[in-house]
Protein backbone atom coordinates (compact mmCIF):
# COMPACT_ATOMS: atom_id res chain seq x y z
CA UNK A 1 0.00 0.00 0.00
CA UNK A 2 1.17 3.72 -0.32
CA UNK A 3 2.51 5.32 2.11
CA UNK A 4 4.34 8.46 3.29
CA UNK A 5 7.85 7.64 4.03
CA UNK A 6 9.71 8.93 6.94
CA UNK A 7 13.11 7.01 7.81
CA UNK A 8 13.52 4.60 10.03
CA UNK A 9 15.47 6.05 13.94
CA UNK A 10 18.75 5.16 13.85
CA UNK A 11 18.97 4.77 10.16
CA UNK A 12 18.55 8.19 8.74
CA UNK A 13 22.83 8.78 9.13
CA UNK A 14 23.67 5.50 7.71
CA UNK A 15 21.28 5.76 4.61
CA UNK A 16 22.75 9.47 3.40
CA UNK A 17 26.18 7.82 4.15
CA UNK A 18 25.35 4.64 1.73
CA UNK A 19 22.53 6.26 -0.55
CA UNK A 20 21.92 9.96 -0.74
CA UNK A 21 25.44 10.84 -1.30
CA UNK A 22 26.16 9.05 -4.39
CA UNK A 23 27.15 11.49 -7.36
CA UNK A 24 24.40 12.48 -9.53
CA UNK A 25 24.50 9.37 -11.94
CA UNK A 26 20.72 10.63 -13.57
CA UNK A 27 22.38 11.30 -16.98
CA UNK A 28 22.97 7.42 -17.03
CA UNK A 29 20.31 5.98 -15.87
CA UNK A 30 17.94 4.13 -17.85
CA UNK A 31 15.08 5.33 -16.19
CA UNK A 32 15.57 8.63 -15.95
CA UNK A 33 12.85 10.85 -17.86
CA UNK A 34 13.00 13.38 -21.02
CA UNK A 35 14.41 15.65 -19.06
CA UNK A 36 17.68 13.37 -17.50
CA UNK A 37 16.28 14.00 -14.45
CA UNK A 38 12.82 12.71 -13.58
CA UNK A 39 12.24 9.03 -13.53
CA UNK A 40 8.65 8.03 -15.24
CA UNK A 41 5.82 6.76 -13.14
CA UNK A 42 5.75 2.51 -13.06
CA UNK A 43 1.78 1.73 -13.72
CA UNK A 44 0.29 -1.83 -13.24
CA UNK A 45 -2.58 -3.58 -13.71
CA UNK A 46 -3.48 -6.89 -12.19
CA UNK A 47 -6.94 -8.98 -12.53
CA UNK A 48 -7.49 -12.04 -11.07
CA UNK A 49 -10.99 -14.00 -10.31
CA UNK A 50 -11.03 -15.25 -6.79
CA UNK A 51 -13.84 -17.87 -5.92
CA UNK A 52 -14.77 -15.51 -2.82
CA UNK A 53 -17.77 -13.12 -2.19
CA UNK A 54 -17.04 -9.24 -2.47
CA UNK A 55 -17.61 -8.91 1.05
CA UNK A 56 -14.74 -11.77 2.48
CA UNK A 57 -12.11 -9.79 0.04
CA UNK A 58 -13.20 -6.56 1.02
CA UNK A 59 -12.77 -6.95 4.96
CA UNK A 60 -9.33 -8.76 4.14
CA UNK A 61 -7.78 -5.30 2.40
CA UNK A 62 -9.87 -2.86 4.51
CA UNK A 63 -8.23 -3.95 7.70
CA UNK A 64 -5.18 -2.21 7.24
CA UNK A 65 -3.85 -3.84 10.73
CA UNK A 66 -3.16 -6.64 8.93
CA UNK A 67 -1.10 -5.39 5.92
CA UNK A 68 2.11 -7.02 7.04
CA UNK A 69 0.53 -10.26 7.24
CA UNK A 70 0.03 -10.60 3.33
CA UNK A 71 1.42 -7.46 1.71
CA UNK A 72 5.30 -7.58 0.29
CA UNK A 73 8.16 -6.09 2.20
CA UNK A 74 5.48 -4.79 4.79
CA UNK A 75 7.01 -5.19 8.26
CA UNK A 76 4.39 -3.25 10.18
CA UNK A 77 1.22 -1.37 9.95
CA UNK A 78 -0.77 1.05 11.96
CA UNK A 79 -4.10 3.07 12.42
CA UNK A 80 -3.45 6.25 13.01
CA UNK A 81 -6.35 8.07 14.93
CA UNK A 82 -9.89 7.57 14.47
CA UNK A 83 -11.10 6.60 11.08
CA UNK A 84 -13.41 9.34 9.88
CA UNK A 85 -16.92 8.28 8.25
CA UNK A 86 -17.98 10.25 5.44
CA UNK A 87 -21.63 12.37 6.16
CA UNK A 88 -22.78 12.49 2.28
CA UNK A 89 -21.40 9.15 1.49
CA UNK A 90 -22.56 6.55 4.11
CA UNK A 91 -20.39 3.65 4.42
CA UNK A 92 -17.57 5.30 3.05
CA UNK A 93 -14.45 5.60 5.70
CA UNK A 94 -10.92 7.23 4.99
CA UNK A 95 -8.55 6.96 7.63
CA UNK A 96 -4.75 7.69 7.54
CA UNK A 97 -2.57 4.46 7.93
CA UNK A 98 1.11 4.15 8.49
CA UNK A 99 2.99 1.68 7.32
CA UNK A 100 6.78 0.35 7.65
CA UNK A 101 8.41 -1.32 4.89
CA UNK A 102 11.89 -3.02 4.29
CA UNK A 103 13.51 -3.50 1.14
CA UNK A 104 17.49 -4.13 0.14
CA UNK A 105 19.19 -1.42 2.50
CA UNK A 106 15.75 0.71 2.66
CA UNK A 107 13.71 0.74 6.08
CA UNK A 108 11.63 3.28 6.29
CA UNK A 109 7.58 4.07 7.25
CA UNK A 110 4.70 5.97 5.15
CA UNK A 111 1.65 7.25 6.31
CA UNK A 112 -1.46 7.15 3.59
CA UNK A 113 -4.53 7.97 3.23
CA UNK A 114 -6.67 5.09 2.66
CA UNK A 115 -10.59 5.46 1.25
CA UNK A 116 -12.83 2.04 1.93
CA UNK A 117 -15.96 1.61 -0.10
CA UNK A 118 -17.68 -1.00 1.67
CA UNK A 119 -17.60 -4.08 -0.41
CA UNK A 120 -16.23 -1.96 -3.75
CA UNK A 121 -12.32 -0.70 -3.38
CA UNK A 122 -9.79 0.08 -0.92
CA UNK A 123 -7.66 2.99 -2.58
CA UNK A 124 -4.40 4.36 -0.60
CA UNK A 125 -2.83 7.55 -1.50
CA UNK A 126 0.36 9.06 -0.41
CA UNK A 127 -0.29 12.77 0.84
CA UNK A 128 3.36 14.02 -0.76
CA UNK A 129 6.26 12.87 -2.00
CA UNK A 130 9.24 10.64 -0.25
CA UNK A 131 12.80 10.20 0.19
CA UNK A 132 12.76 7.46 -2.43
CA UNK A 133 9.14 7.76 -3.87
CA UNK A 134 7.77 11.12 -5.55
CA UNK A 135 4.77 9.14 -6.18
CA UNK A 136 2.41 5.92 -4.61
CA UNK A 137 -0.96 4.85 -5.52
CA UNK A 138 -3.06 1.74 -4.76
CA UNK A 139 -6.14 1.04 -5.82
CA UNK A 140 -8.00 -2.38 -4.99
CA UNK A 141 -11.67 -3.02 -6.64
CA UNK A 142 -13.72 -6.18 -6.13
CA UNK A 143 -16.66 -6.32 -8.84
CA UNK A 144 -18.85 -9.58 -9.40
CA UNK A 145 -17.70 -11.57 -11.76
CA UNK A 146 -19.00 -15.53 -13.62
CA UNK A 147 -17.10 -18.42 -14.66
CA UNK A 148 -17.06 -17.19 -18.10
CA UNK A 149 -14.59 -13.81 -17.28
CA UNK A 150 -11.32 -13.50 -19.36
CA UNK A 151 -9.00 -14.07 -15.92
CA UNK A 152 -10.51 -16.85 -14.05
CA UNK A 153 -8.89 -18.73 -11.17
CA UNK A 154 -7.58 -21.98 -11.52
CA UNK A 155 -10.02 -23.03 -8.39
CA UNK A 156 -12.80 -21.25 -10.25
CA UNK A 157 -15.45 -24.44 -10.64
CA UNK A 158 -17.70 -23.61 -13.57
CA UNK A 159 -21.03 -22.55 -13.20
CA UNK A 160 -22.43 -22.96 -16.75
CA UNK A 161 -26.61 -22.55 -15.34
CA UNK A 162 -26.06 -19.11 -14.19
CA UNK A 163 -26.49 -16.15 -16.23
CA UNK A 164 -23.19 -14.59 -16.94
CA UNK A 165 -25.05 -11.49 -16.79
CA UNK A 166 -26.18 -11.93 -13.22
CA UNK A 167 -25.05 -9.22 -10.43
CA UNK A 168 -25.84 -9.31 -6.97
CA UNK A 169 -27.79 -7.00 -5.39
CA UNK A 170 -26.25 -4.35 -2.42
CA UNK A 171 -27.99 -6.25 0.10
CA UNK A 172 -26.49 -9.60 -1.56
CA UNK A 173 -23.27 -8.61 -0.84
CA UNK A 174 -23.48 -6.82 2.37
CA UNK A 175 -25.07 -10.45 3.49
CA UNK A 176 -21.67 -12.23 1.95
CA UNK A 177 -23.33 -13.58 -1.46
CA UNK A 178 -21.42 -15.75 -2.61
CA UNK A 179 -20.68 -15.64 -6.07
CA UNK A 180 -17.10 -15.40 -7.61
CA UNK A 181 -15.22 -11.71 -7.71
CA UNK A 182 -13.37 -10.11 -9.98
CA UNK A 183 -10.43 -8.34 -8.46
CA UNK A 184 -8.80 -5.56 -9.60
CA UNK A 185 -5.37 -4.46 -8.82
CA UNK A 186 -3.99 -0.89 -10.03
CA UNK A 187 -0.69 0.02 -8.66
CA UNK A 188 1.50 3.71 -9.51
CA UNK A 189 4.53 5.15 -7.77
CA UNK A 190 7.44 6.76 -9.11
CA UNK A 191 11.07 6.78 -7.22
CA UNK A 192 12.59 10.58 -6.39
CA UNK A 193 15.84 9.79 -7.81
CA UNK A 194 16.96 7.74 -10.59
CA UNK A 195 19.36 5.91 -8.93
CA UNK A 196 17.21 4.36 -6.37
CA UNK A 197 14.93 3.51 -9.67
CA UNK A 198 17.56 1.46 -11.16
CA UNK A 199 18.63 -0.19 -7.93
CA UNK A 200 15.11 -1.32 -7.17
CA UNK A 201 14.14 -2.27 -10.57
CA UNK A 202 14.38 -5.79 -10.57
CA UNK A 203 11.91 -6.99 -7.93
CA UNK A 204 9.75 -3.80 -8.04
CA UNK A 205 9.16 -4.94 -11.39
CA UNK A 206 6.99 -7.54 -10.16
CA UNK A 207 5.69 -6.08 -7.29
CA UNK A 208 2.32 -5.91 -8.42
CA UNK A 209 2.23 -10.17 -9.44
CA UNK A 210 3.68 -10.74 -5.62
CA UNK A 211 0.94 -8.46 -4.10
CA UNK A 212 -1.99 -10.54 -5.74
CA UNK A 213 -0.21 -13.59 -5.22
CA UNK A 214 0.26 -12.91 -1.33
CA UNK A 215 -3.45 -12.22 -1.04
CA UNK A 216 -4.70 -15.42 -2.41
CA UNK A 217 -2.55 -16.71 0.09
CA UNK A 218 -3.83 -14.81 2.58
CA UNK A 219 -7.60 -15.63 1.52
CA UNK A 220 -6.47 -19.32 1.55
CA UNK A 221 -5.22 -18.75 5.13
CA UNK A 222 -8.23 -16.99 6.19
CA UNK A 223 -11.22 -18.61 4.17
CA UNK A 224 -10.45 -21.82 3.10
CA UNK A 225 -10.75 -23.24 -0.11
CA UNK A 226 -13.58 -20.54 -1.85
CA UNK A 227 -16.68 -22.20 -2.70
CA UNK A 228 -18.01 -18.95 -4.85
Amino acid sequence: MVLLPRLARGTSHRLSREIFTLPDLSSLSPFAGQGGNEPPAHVYHERKIFPYSQKQLYELVADAASYPRFLPFCTGARVLGTPSHSADRPGRTTMDVELTVGFMSFTESYVSKVTCRPFESVEAVGASSTPVFKSLHTVWRFQPASAPSPHPSTRLPPTPDQPSASHPTAADVAHGDARPTLVSLDLSFAFANPVHAAVSATFFGQVSKMMVKAFEERCLEIYGEGKA
